[in-house]
């Protein structure tokens, strides 16, 4: 697989550092409300990616960090009157449930920012010890982007931006700012009233950690200071990304991550998705409107990961017809294969762009319209070469993590409609055109439309 790599801006071959295992880590979610489908997007893409390698017969590990403590967690779990644990207990427990429905297999290793404190406490040791980190008067501790001159490559900060001299006299103690609140970040949050019972020891004083220091402490737990790949939305790209790398290569040396992968922003309706413009929808909404959970992730993974994805309620129904068509296709062939083909024991044939989309750059969209492509070409076999491409279309259909509907009962015709169908297709087998077409319309009224073939027709309701 060939894949833009976000650091170099470039196209690179993904090959595993060890010879052996593709190792990356994606960021997860912040536990503390249910997770929205701009959320589910770059968690789906991540997902189709993991699945492209290990089609392609890569084995991989996977490590998603839960954050269940930071601001917004400590923020509302004191407003429901929960301790922090069993508030981030039920949100994670959500997110398991809608991921399990939209399909995405569950990391190999999915650590929590509050079992992992030893590790961040010890990481920001190190960083004092080396002088890229200091305490403040009130037991805070930041890192000074200052020592480490390479701040900014990953999401091309302009020198003139940083300001590296001035970056002592700034500081951001919010786990969550903007790039002109550019500043020394904080690694170690000094106790505070607000924070209530969430707080643990450390050498400058009770406290907690800040949330982009979670993810550099796992990541040298689970991975080390060389693994293959770093994946997130393109928002975490700035800041999180760019201290994450900072802090990481400071503490424990090493390359970090030798590959960057990020997604883009999902619109709703043209526009940011916001609660405020009642566009802000979560799978629950989807749901509730009569739409499924792989409705949605088919439309998730209907634009490429680097283009902006307008999601729209329209999409949803436009999924629905797409997966139909695909189901029918897929069921079209398998009654003219003889037996099962097992589906890594086959090329992919009709599919083969369909399989080389994803793996050129991810090209999900691409790889869909290679499906539908593959289905028409694969509508002239017969036998034992219908068994290999039906295998093949399952095989990439694997990859994509998409699972289509399954067929719908025949709609049972009354006698009447079928009694009007039959002197109708007798009218049109005659050639007296004017009483088939006025039938037709009678049919209509009454709630069914009449396809005609060559030798036959078929009725479905309206």
């Amino acid at each position: 697989m060939r894949l833009y790599d976000t650091l170099d801006r470039e196209l690179k071959e993904l090959r595993p550092l060890d010879g052996t295992t593709y190792r990356f880590y994606c960021c997860g979610p912040t536990v503390y409300g249910p997770a929205h489908i701009g959320n589910f997007r770059t968690f789906v893409l991540q997902d189709v990616f993991r699945r492209t390698l290990e089609t392609g017969g890569m084995r991989t590990f996977h490590v998603r960090n839960i954050t269940d403590v930071d601001d917004k967690t400590i923020r509302d779990s004191q407003a429901a009157g929960q301790t922090l644990k069993d508030f981030t207990a039920h949100w994670t427990e959500k997110f398991h449930a809608d991921c399990d429905e939209l399909g995405t297999l569950p990391p190999h290793v999915e650590p929590g920012a509050v079992d992992h404190i030893e590790q961040q406490v010890a990481m920001i040791a190190t960083l004092v010890e080396k002088g890229h980190a200091y305490a403040s008067e009130d037991g805070s501790v930041y890192f000074n982007i200052a020592s480490y001159p390479a701040y900014g490559r990953l999401s091309r900060l302009d020198t003139r931006e940083l300001e590296l001299g001035k970056t002592q006299n700034e500081r951001a103690n919010a786990d969550e700012y903007e790039k002109d609140s550019l500043s020394d970040f904080v690694l170690w949050k000094g106790r505070k009233p607000e924070d209530g019972d969430n707080y643990w020891p450390s050498p400058w004083g009770e406290g907690r950690p800040g949330w982009h220091l979670e993810c550099s402490a796992m990541i040298q737990e689970y991975l080390g200071s060389d693994f293959d790949l770093h994946g997130g939305g393109e928002d975490l790209m700035f800041p999180h990304h760019e201290n994450e790398i900072a802090q990481s290569k400071c503490a424990c040396g090493g390359h970090f991550a030798a590959h960057w992968f990020h997604s883009t922003h999902l619109l709703v309706d043209g526009g940011k998705m916001s609660k405020s413009k009642q566009n802000f929808y979560t799978l629950d909404d989807l749901k509730a409107k009569g739409f499924t959970a792989m409705e949605l992730r088919y439309v998730l993974i209907g634009a490429h990961y680097r283009k902006q994805l307008n999601f729209t309620l329209d999409s949803l129904h436009g999924a629905r017809e797409a997966m139909a068509k695909l189901a029918k296709g897929a069921r079209s062939l398998a009654t003219k294969a003889p037996a099962e083909v097992p589906l890594s024991s086959v090329e992919f044939g009709p599919f083969q762009a369909a399989w080389d989309s994803l793996n050129d750059d991810l090209n999900t969209p691409g790889c869909l319209g290679g499906l539908f492509t593959g289905l028409r070409e694969a509508s002239k076999l017969e036998g034992a070469e219908a068994a290999k491409a039906l295998a093949a279309f399952n095989r990439v259909l694997r990859a994509l993590g998409v699972t289509l509907p399954e067929e719908e009962p025949e709609a049972e015709v009354p006698a009447e409609i079928k009694a009007i169908a039959e002197e109708r297709w007798a009218a049109r087998t005659a050639k007296d055109w004017a009483k088939a077409d006025e039938m037709r319309k009678q049919l209509t009224e009454l709630g069914w439309n009449m396809k005609d073939g060559k030798e036959s027709y078929e009725l479905t309701p309206v």
